[in-house]
């Protein structure tokens, strides 16, 4: 059998690989505390589950979508003035996704042509750069370093690569590095991409899981955003709707006009009641989304404490629901600590290298389990002595 070569780019994703691993452990009966995969354990409020029951018992909603409704288009609208005082057109300027990560996966064959550069962060979320490269994108990482708190600085782009490249995608508050970037940066972005006529697709899906008082807003409410780009949002980690895969492509009207076009073409939209839990989730009582980020608040601190205790020193992150830590000393690599800490304590963690060339040496943590349980992977690694080899 002779097989598309484009799947040459690609080999079996990290989450996968630590699925089989957890998988093999839990047949042997031992204990895994899974901290590698981003799924929140938090349900949805009481309100979003009654909607989707509610419409989920009616005949009529198991029909094709086609369209989103007027009704979820609307509410998106309103939400976005209210939360981030950013006014959209529910018309023109808004389009539902099956998950961010399928939007992510799928614009770029709205955006470029095969060969076309895309320009990607590093570290960065593995879709960032596998959906370019899904269209047949020329990849150029931006870096994020830690000297420049991981936020993206334009003079690491060189002006040949900015003339050429197609569009950009950014993402603050960040995955994996958990960082924030300052009004500053977006201001500088939406200069650089109109100097060189590049579109920006910014990942805003963190943007309620912030930390110590800390606000966090929208790269559409920034002076001419809305003419170079657009915004993704998801509604999995806020409203803990992340099975049900709602998200948002929200902005400039021509990428989101392109973007509905090609997904007319690739499927039959959202199911109807999840459309209808997803306006309960966005228009309803938002007390959910306070205690939502009460909770991931409350879990960094009990990690982040518990670690540097017992000597894996990590700094507590400013937002997201990932905690991003320099391995201890004397592991060569990310992916062998991540092995042996598997192997010996039943803790899963995603190593760095999985994110881009920048994250190695470094782990990402999800604070994905209830406080009782980081207590318990803490023991686990405590008594098992693999920080001793940093000694």
């Amino acid at each position: 059998m002779h097989f598309s070569e484009r799947m040459n780019r690609f080999g079996e994703g990290i989450f996968s690989k630590l699925l089989d691993l957890k998988r093999q452990k839990e047949e042997k009966g031992e204990e895994v505390i899974d901290l590698s995969v981003g799924t929140p354990n938090i349900p949805p409020a009481a309100h979003i589950r009654q909607a989707l029951c509610e419409a989920a018992a009616k005949l009529e909603n198991y029909t094709y979508a086609i369209h989103d409704q007027k009704e979820l288009l609307e509410a998106v609208a309103t939400w976005y003035n209210r939360r981030y005082n950013v006014n959209l057109d529910p018309d023109l300027e808004i389009c539902s996704l099956l998950g961010s990560q399928e939007g992510l996966a799928h614009i770029s064959f709205s955006m470029i042509d095969e060969g076309d550069t895309v320009l990607v962060p590093d570290p960065c979320y593995p879709i960032f750069a596998s959906g370019p490269l899904l269209a047949g994108a020329s990849l150029f990482y931006m870096p994020q370093r830690k000297e420049n708190h991981y936020v993206i600085n334009f003079s690491d782009i060189p002006e040949d690569v900015a003339k050429k490249a197609k569009f950009m995608l950014v993402s603050y508050p960040n995955n994996p590095t958990t960082a924030m970037a300052p009004d500053s940066f977006y201001e500088e972005l939406i200069v650089f991409a109109k100097k060189y006529e590049i579109m920006v697709l910014h990942d805003n899906a963190y943007s309620e899981l912030v930390f110590d008082g800390r606000k966090c807003g929208s790269f559409l409410q920034f002076e001419g955003a809305k003419e170079v780009g657009v915004e993704f949002n998801s509604l999995s980690k806020t409203y803990g709707l992340a099975g049900a895969r709602i998200g948002f492509c929200v902005g400039n009207k021509e990428i989101v006009e392109k973007l509905k076009t090609l997904k007319s073409n690739l499927d039959y939209g959202m199911f109807l009641p999840i459309q209808q839990a997803a306006i309960a989730a966005i228009t309803g009582d938002q007390s959910c989304v306070n205690d939502t980020r009460s909770a991931y608040e409350r879990r960094r601190n009990v990690l982040c404490d518990s670690f540097n205790r017992i000597g894996w020193k990590m700094m507590p992150p400013e937002a997201t629901m990932f905690v991003w830590a320099k391995i201890p000393d004397g592991f060569p690599d990310s992916m062998t600590f991540a092995l042996e800490l598997m192997e010996k304590t039943g803790v899963l963690v995603t190593p760095g290298s999985a994110f881009g060339t920048l994250g190695e040496g470094y782990a990402r943590l999800a604070l994905v389990q209830d406080e009782e349980m980081l207590h318990r992977a803490v023991e686990l690694i405590e008594k098992s002595g693999i920080l001793r080899k940093s000694i």
